[in-house]
C-alpha cells in the first residue's frame, strides 16, 4: 500500500477500525479523542497529515449526534493539518431515515448532515447500505454506497438454508429485497405495511406465497424490532417453514433485543457497522457478521483510483 495513505478512527466502533487496518496491512493512525468536563469533543491528531490521502473510520451510531460530532472534529483537524483528500468511511449513515418532508413542517435532516459534513471539509464518503439511495444527491462530492450483500450471500451459502423466499418488509425495501433475490435465485414477498407513527407499524397483508419456505426478511436496519417481530409472526401465520431476518444496521435499541428472543424468528443476521455490546452478543437469535475486509477492499480501491463498483458484479 502507499505510505500516503492514513487511516484515523473516532471511538464509535474502533474494534471494526483495527479489523480493517488488520485486512489492508497498515496501522491504524494517531490520534488522541477526549471530551472535556462539560461533554465537548476534544481531538488532536498526533502525527503528521501533510499531503496524505485520509480516511476517517466513524459510523454515527448511538450516540448518534456525539460521534457526529467527534466525525466533524476530526475532519477539521485533518483539514487544518493540510490532508491532501479526507474520505469519511460511514459505515452506518445516522439520520438517513429523515430523507424528506413526509409531513408538514418538519427537517430534512439526511440532508442537513450532508452539508454540515461538507462544510467541515470531508472530500468524499464511502457507507454501507444508506437507507435511501436519493441520500446520494444531497452530496457534491463523490459517495460510494457500498452494499453488505457478498458477506452476506456468504452466509446464506455456508449454511445451506434452502427453500428461501426473500421478503421485502414494505413496498420501498423491494429494490433491496428484489436484489438479493436475484443473486440467491429466490422468489420475492412483499409486505403490505404503515407506519402510524414512527416506530410503529401495521401490518396489513402478506403478498406472495410463503407455505413451506424459509422466509428472509431483507431491510436496511432493524431499530426497535417491532416491525420485525410482527411480520415474522405474519409469516408464520401464512405457513412459512421458518423466518430469518436480515440487515446490515442492527441499532436495535430500546427492548429490540428482548423482542427478537420473543419473536418467531430463527435468527436475526447482521452486520458490524455498528458494535454489538456484550449482552446482544450473548443472544443466540443474534448473529454479527464482519464487514471489515469489504470496507477494506473499497478503501483500497479509493486510494488506488480503481473500480469500487467491481465489487459487486
Amino acid at each position: 500500500m502507499n505510505n500516503k495513505m492514513k487511516i484515523f478512527s473516532g471511538t464509535s466502533n474502533l474494534k471494526l477500525s483495527k479489523m480493517i487496518c488488520s485486512y489492508l496491512g497498515v496501522e491504524l493512525s494517531k490520534s488522541k479523542v477526549s471530551s472535556f468536563s462539560d461533554g465537548e469533543c476534544r481531538i488532536k491528531i498526533l502525527e503528521n497529515a501533510r499531503g496524505t490521502d485520509v480516511f476517517i473510520i466513524q459510523s454515527t451510531a448511538p450516540p448518534v449526534n456525539h460521534n457526529i460530532m467527534e466525525l466533524l472534529i476530526m475532519i477539521d483537524a485533518l483539514k487544518r493539518a493540510s490532508a491532501k483528500r479526507i474520505t469519511a468511511v460511514i459505515p452506518y449513515y445516522g439520520y438517513a431515515r429523515q430523507d424528506r418532508k413526509d409531513s408538514p413542517r418538519v427537517p430534512i435532516t439526511a440532508k442537513l448532515v450532508a452539508n454540515v459534513l461538507q462544510v467541515a471539509g470531508e472530500d468524499r464518503i464511502l457507507s454501507v447500505d444508506i437507507q435511501s439511495q436519493l441520500i446520494q444527491g444531497f452530496f457534491d462530492c463523490p459517495l460510494d454506497n457500498i452494499l453488505a450483500l457478498p458477506v452476506v450471500i456468504e452466509y446464506l451459502e455456508k449454511n445451506k438454508i434452502k427453500d428461501l423466499t426473500v421478503v421485502a418488509p414494505d413496498t420501498g425495501g423491494v429494490e433491496r429485497a428484489r436484489e438479493l433475490a436475484k443473486r440467491i435465485d429466490a422468489d420475492i414477498v412483499v409486505i403490505d405495511k404503515r407506519r402510524p407513527e414512527p416506530n410503529v407499524a401495521k401490518i396489513y397483508n402478506v403478498i406472495g406465497d410463503v407455505k413451506g419456505k424459509n422466509a428472509v426478511i431483507v431491510d436496511d436496519m432493524v431499530d426497535t424490532a417491532g416491525t420485525l417481530a410482527e411480520i415474522s409472526q405474519a409469516l408464520m401465520e401464512n405457513g412459512a417453514k421458518g423466518v430469518y431476518g436480515l440487515c446490515t444496521h442492527g441499532v436495535l435499541s430500546g427492548d429490540a433485543v428482548e423482542k427478537i428472543r420473543k419473536s418467531s424468528i430463527k435468527e436475526l443476521i447482521t452486520t458490524d457497522t455498528i458494535p454489538m455490546d456484550d449482552n446482544k452478543n450473548k443472544v443466540n437469535k443474534i448473529k454479527v457478521l464482519s464487514i471489515a475486509e469489504l470496507l477494506g477492499e473499497a478503501i483500497k480501491r479509493i486510494h488506488e483510483e480503481t473500480s469500487v463498483s467491481d465489487l459487486f458484479v
